[in-house]
């Protein structure tokens, strides 16, 4: 069975790499861009589906006020990427926001940034995941209404292709990355043509009326309106999610690994910028309408709209520029569907290096610093995708309810690592006395000091305009990731100093004065015996036989038997009136310890070794039982003496001698 099982990993996962291998898994920039870059690049798909429809809150009108908000959210993005530019070369050790706030603020300070980017990954799967399920129903109306066992399949596609290593996924992912930077390109190109010729059409949703919400029937006036606007920003500022990715990833890079990801960066920003401007530009000119509820918001001639479906922002301006070749419309439905599902593994590649290096400083289970035989960090692969799904299910993959949750913890770590970075700059100005070495520096904390005060403000907002909508639960698991952290490290601490040497006591006395071994047979046949030589070769200064009487008729077979072999060891009986196992044991076990406090008492416990899964269900029940109990008392060593079934052949070696009976009976005391 466990053949078949390393044969389907094998299969699935692909062969195991050796340590010394490592070196070929470093990415060029061209798999770069897209193993790292492509959360943010796919965030264009949803971040301006987001801004319209909370302006559309306040009817179409408002809705003409897009493009301004996205010039405020190109503007924080222009600063974020020339500041993390800064921080690839400053911290390239792949510790990120993490070891920035963590060195130049607090330990406390980079535990809350890594909580809020672990939150953050695991809410980027969820959201990109849901939003590609959403876009595949719009390319294939069958798949409507089955967008959640679509997320979660994808979930688990996506976590298969990471397992098998982070080269192999980006060369997987890097084709429909790039098929979606052409699709979106050739949408803007040609839309701006059509604009400028005057041949750009009106989009299907254009003819409807928005139904402006109660609080917002007045428009954008007031403090309403300005809070409204506030919102819309906030929701924009999701197409920043992601850039925090390439700093964590950075030595995933080949050399010279710092410039090329701030290459990368760059390539990213500049991207961003135009895709998003160009998006919700041609939406402006195309009169594209997107609002929560159609059946209600909309209303065509004065009535609700009856069969009018409606598709994001990005599939409506393709249907709308791209009338006369309707093929395009689902190719760009289709690679937009795909991108934001390979957005996701922005965050399996985040996720399981912030992980590694969590685990590695003691704040999280240190299972997931190892890498796997793929070399890739398995443990923290599966965790992500297993945290995902259950996101995904409790919010039924849908993407409105998912976004009010996103965006909290990336600007909580920007905003974080900005004041770490501005703390890094002012500590290197003391310590620096070159003059162009010193503009520089200064130069550098003016940026961050301007990312600062943006990446703040725009936290704020988030706070004062999410916080009722869904943004108050990321922020609890958010608290809840930073004390489960704290209390891991506090374990490891404790663990520790319980396991130091103290160098005022003697080693000597630390040994026990004499060992007391006990064999547990229930029959004497051939595991009991190996059991029993191999107590035996130990020479323990007392060595005895213990059975449970269960069955009083067994219980005398045994003793009869046991004394026909006249073995040169007691065999000692222990009654059992309720048919008990586990606790006559014990019992005598601890009644040993209480007559010779410092006597070792060493249990050894005959096993089967089984070649089937199911054998196990029918063998060494009570073994276990046993182990489990006496393993935590004091003073007791169990020891598991195996033996193998003739179910192991094809996996067993040469089997030693079983059981030489001794001549000598006094053989069993240690000279």
């Amino acid at each position: 069975m466990s053949d078949i099982m390393d044969a389907a990993k094998r299969l699935v996962l692909g062969r195991p790499m050796r340590s010394d291998g490592l070196g070929h898994t470093l990415l060029p920039k061209r798999i770069a861009l897209p193993v790292f870059a492509s959360d943010a690049l796919s965030s264009v798909a949803y971040a301006p589906d987001e801004i319209l429809l909370t302006l559309a809150l306040a009817g179409f009108t408002a809705t003409t006020m897009s493009p301004w908000i996205g010039v405020a959210v190109v503007g924080v993005l222009l600063v974020v990427v020339a500041s993390y530019r800064q921080n690839v070369h400053a911290y390239p050790s792949g510790g990120g926001d993490y070891e920035i706030a963590t060195e130049n603020i607090s330990p406390r300070a980079g535990l809350t940034v890594a909580s809020a980017l672990l939150v953050d990954y695991v809410l980027t799967v969820a959201v990109s995941i849901s939003s590609g399920a959403q876009y595949a129903a719009t390319a294939i109306p069958a798949l409507r209404g089955h967008e959640l066992p679509i997320a979660v399949a994808l979930i688990i596609l996506l976590t298969i292709a990471n397992l098998r290593g982070v080269k192999e996924s980006g060369k997987m992912f890097a084709i429909p990355v790039y098929l979606f930077m052409a699709a979106v390109g050739a949408t803007a190109v040609i839309g701006f043509v059509q604009f400028v010729t005057g041949n750009l059409g009106r989009a299907e949703s254009a003819s409807y009326d928005v139904v402006p919400s109660s609080a917002f029937d007045q428009g954008l006036v007031g403090l309403a309106g300005a809070f409204l606007i506030a919102r819309a920003f906030a929701s924009g500022c999701a197409a920043l999610t992601g850039v925090e990715a390439i700093s964590n990833g950075v030595p995933a890079f080949k050399k010279p690994k710092s410039r090329n990801a701030a290459t990368t960066l760059a390539l990213l920003g500049l991207t961003s910028m135009f895709m998003i401007m160009s998006i919700l530009l041609l939406a402006s000119a195309t009169g594209v309408v997107y609002v929560e509820d159609p059946a209600t918001d909309l209303l065509i001639d004065g009535h609700a709209p009856v069969g009018y479906v409606q598709v994001p922002v990005l599939s409506q301006l393709a249907h709308t520029i791209f009338a006369s070749f309707p093929p395009m419309f689902y190719v760009v439905s289709a690679v937009t569907g795909l991108i934001l599902v390979l957005a996701a593994n922005t965050a399996f590649n985040g996720f399981p290096v912030l992980g590694s290096i969590l685990a590695r400083d003691g704040f999280l289970p240190r299972q997931l610093h190892k890498r796997g035989d793929r070399l890739a960090f398995s443990n923290g692969i599966v965790s992500l995708a297993f945290a995902a799904i259950v996101l995904v299910v409790l919010f039924d993959a849908q993407v409105t309810r998912l976004i009010q949750l996103y965006i909290v913890g990336v600007f909580v770590s920007f905003t974080l690592s900005q004041l770490g970075m501005v703390r890094h700059w002012t500590t290197a100005l003391r310590l620096a006395y070159d003059p162009v070495q010193r503009s520089k520096m200064k130069r550098s904390r003016v940026l961050n000091v301007v990312g600062l005060g943006m990446t703040g403000t725009v936290l704020i907002v988030v706070l004062a305009t999410k916080f009722t909508h869904g943004a108050w639960i990321a922020l609890l698991a958010m608290a809840g990731v930073f004390l489960v952290m704290r209390a891991i490290r506090k374990h490891y601490d404790a663990v520790a100093e319980e396991l130091e040497l103290d160098e005022d006591v003697a080693t000597e006395r630390a040994l026990p004065s004499r060992v007391h071994a006990i064999v547990l047979i229930s029959k004497v046949h051939k595991p009991a015996m190996r059991a029993l030589s191999y107590a035996r070769a130990t020479r323990p200064s007392v060595l005895e036989a213990v059975t449970v009487s269960v069955d009083a008729d067994e219980t005398a077979r045994l003793v009869e038997h046991w004394e026909s072999l006249d073995l040169p060891m007691p065999l000692r009986v222990l009654d059992s009136p309720f048919r008990e196992i586990t606790r006559p044991v014990l019992s005598y076990v601890r009644s040993v310890r209480r007559e010779s406090p410092r006597d070792l008492v060493v249990v050894y416990l005959p096993e089967y070794v089984v070649g089937h899964w199911w054998e196990q269900l029918l063998h060494n029940q009570s073994a276990l039982r046993l182990k489990g109990r006496l393993l935590f008392t004091p003073g007791v060593v169990v020891a598991s003496v195996p033996w193998r079934l003739a179910s192991t052949a094809s996996t067993a070696g040469t089997e030693p001698v079983l059981y030489a009976r001794p001549t000598e009976p006094d053989d069993t005391k240690a000279p």
